[in-house]
């Protein structure tokens, strides 16, 4: 497809500096991840997942409007897309149902932690990954008390994250707007589904529940995995990792803001030092962006 087939949404956010798109999307992510957590008392965690992955299937099929016709090396890349983002979002809730925000996105952050390890070639790289694991580690030892279910639950949706990351460079180059995401979308809701049924059962068709789940897709999901998908077109897989050292401190503060997860002093350093490392980070990448 010629660039000047794409639909509007993909001009505007191919005008956008990959690295922008990134640090939106976490922020995104993060402050529907905190407002999926005011569901859980209502619908469960699998259930605002399925509620999640539903609506933003819903939206995205809409803005896209993909065909089915695909040939089957893209077709195998959004049935695995799909697959991934579904258990990563189902871990991931499931983890943090047991323990705090900040806790489950630091604990998770070892799967794109361990792609730009795995593929950084400068030694400036990794002080940088260091220092951002170093606040891993900080903000993690101050928690206290951490259920080892929820660990075990971020240690998956970490393992997922990983593989998403690779799995979503390798769909946007195989694909040129956001109808690959719209069709992945639609097979991680199809996963969901059976979990959030037996979770909520017809709790999620409370009108009120469905207008929750529509704001955590848009906020969780839409937003973030269209911006995701536009910047890593544009960008390697490992500057991406690195990039996504920003979580666990965004986590944090969506978590004291909106949730009154209180923030200890060393939790604060941990916060500067994953801030600092993906300021650093983003600087000495800069040329291969």
């Amino acid at each position: 497809m010629d660039h000047a087939d794409r639909l509007p949404a993909a001009r505007l956010l191919g005008g956008v500096p990959p690295t922008a798109l990134v640090l939106l999307g976490i922020v995104s992510v993060q402050v529907g991840a905190a407002f999926a957590k005011q569901l859980f008392a209502v619908a469960g965690s699998a259930g605002t997942v399925t509620l999640r992955l539903v609506m933003a299937a819903l939206i995205l099929v809409a803005i896209w409007r993909p065909s089915l016709r695909l040939d089957r090396r893209t077709l195998i890349t959004v049935l695995t897309y799909g697959a991934v983002l579904a258990a990563m979002n189902l871990c991931f809730y499931a983890s943090l149902a047991r323990i705090p925000l900040g806790a489950a996105v630091t604990i998770e952050f070892l799967g794109p932690l361990a792609v730009a390890i795995a593929g950084s070639r400068r030694w400036l790289d990794g002080v940088w990954v260091l220092l951002a694991g170093v606040g891993v580690v900080l903000l993690t030892g101050v928690q206290g008390g951490l259920l080892w279910t929820g660990v075990l639950f971020a240690l998956a949706a970490g393992a997922c994250w990983a593989a998403y990351i690779l799995v979503t460079a390798k769909l946007g180059s195989q694909t040129t707007d956001g109808r690959g995401l719209a069709l992945a979308m639609v097979v991680g809701a199809v996963i969901a589904v059976p979990f959030g049924v037996t979770s909520a059962g017809t709790a999620m068709l409370d009108p009120l529940v469905l207008a929750a789940g529509f704001a955590v897709a848009l906020m969780s999901s839409v937003v973030p995995y269209s911006l995701e998908l536009e910047a890593l077109r544009r960008m390697p897989p490992r500057v991406f990792g690195i990039l996504m050292s920003m979580e666990p401190a965004v986590a944090a503060v969506a978590g004291l803001l909106l949730l009154g997860e209180q923030l200890k002093p060393a939790q604060w350093l941990a916060v500067g030092c994953v801030v600092i490392a993906s300021v650093g980070a983003t600087r000495s990448a800069r040329p291969d962006v």
